[in-house]
């Protein structure tokens, strides 16, 4: 594999992010970054049980979309330093730091490999575990604003 990124890297990318302009995955990408800010593994094993309802498509198509894109990295079909830009991959890290919390319990009680692929991408370069951090110093931050914000209403 290259060391640079190739036109074709850049092609994928590009439809990559094409696949998130659809209307219901923009949706769904919008619930994921706004809404859903899981405290417990019960948060998440409410919505990942609860079939048939728009939370668990949601919660499924962001996490199958994210999972799948960073299978095609692992599996060479694109470059990794070009996937792991924040400009593009930093949704991807949100909603992983947002569940990495309860990573163990969730594999016990939802599916063993659920973000697996992902989580195994965002710790694969010193650059994407610091990104991580980054957004698990926001992600904690967001918990804490909502936190006080329903304790002052």
């Amino acid at each position: 594999m290259s060391n640079k990124a190739t036109a074709a890297d850049a092609e994928l990318i590009l439809k990559l992010y094409d696949l998130r302009r659809e209307a219901e995955l923009r949706k769904a990408r919008q619930w994921w970054t706004g809404t859903f800010w899981p405290q417990t593994a019960d948060d998440v094993t409410k919505i990942a049980a609860n079939f048939g309802s728009p939370e668990n498509n949601w919660f499924r198509q962001v996490s199958g979309y994210w999972s799948m894109a960073a299978s095609l990295v692992e599996h060479g079909a694109l470059d990794r330093d070009l996937f792991l830009e924040p400009s593009f991959c930093g949704e991807m890290v949100l909603i992983f730091a947002k569940v990495k919390p309860f990573l163990k319990e969730l594999r016990e009680k939802v599916s063993p490999t659920m973000f697996l692929t992902i989580e195994g991408l965002v710790n694969s370069t010193e650059k994407s575990r610091a990104m991580l951090q980054r957004m698990e110093t926001t992600v904690a931050n967001r918990k804490k604003a909502m936190a006080e914000t329903a304790k002052a209403s």
